[in-house]
Parts: structure tokens; sequence; C-alpha cells
């Protein structure tokens, strides 16, 4: 999975789509943008991603049957750069926020971890790993 080419530390530069049904969003997004999607696997799992005009613009997963029993809808989530996701973390939770996700590592691509904010607002974070 292609993936943004430096973190950019502080800007939003990536999005997820959590999808209670992923071929239905796959069929919204490409009448609507013209977006295609490639199943892509890592950490076991698998994961969608979405290209336009041949280039990334995001990515999709399916919501568990468990989260859409509890009433989780469909929801984007969006990622800043992070130099040190470890030390962004911290960061979060010195200043009232909440770590919902420790950061972990997304196979190939990025080390990642959600926050809330003060207020509950859900964001990721999303540190690019070192290219080989």
């Amino acid at each position: 999975m292609a993936t943004p080419d430096s973190p950019r530390p502080g800007r939003f530069i990536w999005h997820d789509l959590a999808a209670a049904d992923t071929a239905a969003a796959q069929d919204f997004y490409r009448a609507a943008f013209g977006w295609t999607a490639t199943t892509e696997y890592a950490n076991g799992g698998q994961f969608i991603r979405l290209q336009s005009g041949g280039h990334d613009v995001g990515s999709m997963y399916a919501l568990s049957r468990k989260e859409r029993e509890h009433g989780v809808p469909s929801h984007w989530t969006p990622y800043v750069g992070v130099e040190n996701i470890e030390a962004a973390t911290r960061r979060i939770e010195a200043a009232g926020g909440v770590a919902l996700v420790r950061p972990f590592e997304v196979e190939g691509v990025a080390r990642i971890a959600l926050v809330a904010d003060t207020l509950g607002s859900v964001l990721g974070l999303w540190e690019s790993l070192p290219h080989e």
C-alpha cells in the first residue's frame, strides 16, 4: 500500500473509512468520485485501498459484527502525521486527551494510534515507517 511520502507533522495525511457494508461503500464512492478499490492484507486481516486516478486517497475496512450490533455507524477517521507516535500519544494524554487504541504497527505501512480530544472527537495518529 502506498503511504504518504513524509510524516508532514501536524497535518492531515490519511483517511480511513470504517464501513458497515464495504461493497455498498465501494459502489457509492466509485459512482460519486470514480474511486477504485483494491483489497490489501496486513496484520492477518484485510483492508481496502481506495484510489483516484492511480493515487491513494485512503483506505476502508469493515466494521465488526459486534460494532454494528452496538450501533457504531459507518464513519471516517482522519489521521494526522507525527514524527514519533509514542511522544505524540503522551502529548495527547498530557493535554487531557485519551489514547483509545495504543500505537501499533500496520505491517509495512505505518505506526498508528487512535486518540480522542477533550471533547471526545476521535483522531488518528500516523507515523510513517522508514522506506527500505
